[in-house]
């Protein structure tokens, strides 16, 4: 005896089990990879939150708070891509200008680093150029009823 909600949950299986272009992993690839940068970011908060005294506290927590949140929300798009949802493509060109004016800022003033600017900017980069390749165009069109 199998019930309808066995039935589905198979139908839903082999669906997600489908072959995706090879730039949609690649984008997914390099959203996660800046999924996993800002985590390591969020720990080194925390780190520094715990064991250095901050000249202010509340920043200090705000920080951690924002990194922590973007981590999550920089995760849920690249597992979102591939699932082939339409609104990662919105979301994912906000967090990569948003990545790109820390990159810009990194270049410039008294204490820039042009190495971590490019670190930056290169990912930002190839999201923003593989956002609108058209095989990843095509594979994220599903929109949610």
């Amino acid at each position: 005896m199998t019930d309808a909600r066995n039935v589905d949950d198979s139908a839903e299986n082999r669906g997600s089990r489908r072959r995706h272009h090879p730039l949609v992993l690649l984008l997914a690839a390099v959203l996660f990879l800046e999924a996993a940068a800002l985590a390591a970011a969020t720990v080194v908060l925390i780190f520094e939150l715990l064991v250095a005294r901050p000249d202010s506290f509340a920043s200090a927590v705000a920080l951690t708070v924002c990194a922590a949140i973007a981590t999550v929300w920089v995760f849920l798009i690249a597992l979102n891509s591939l699932r082939g949802r339409a609104w990662i493509r919105g979301a994912a060109i906000v967090v990569q200008v948003l990545i790109g004016a820390l990159a810009l800022g990194s270049f410039q003033g008294l204490w820039s680093r042009v190495d971590i600017g490019w670190l930056l900017l290169i990912p930002a980069i190839v999201v923003m150029v593989l956002l609108f390749a058209k095989p990843v165009l095509a594979e994220t069109s599903h929109r949610d009823a």
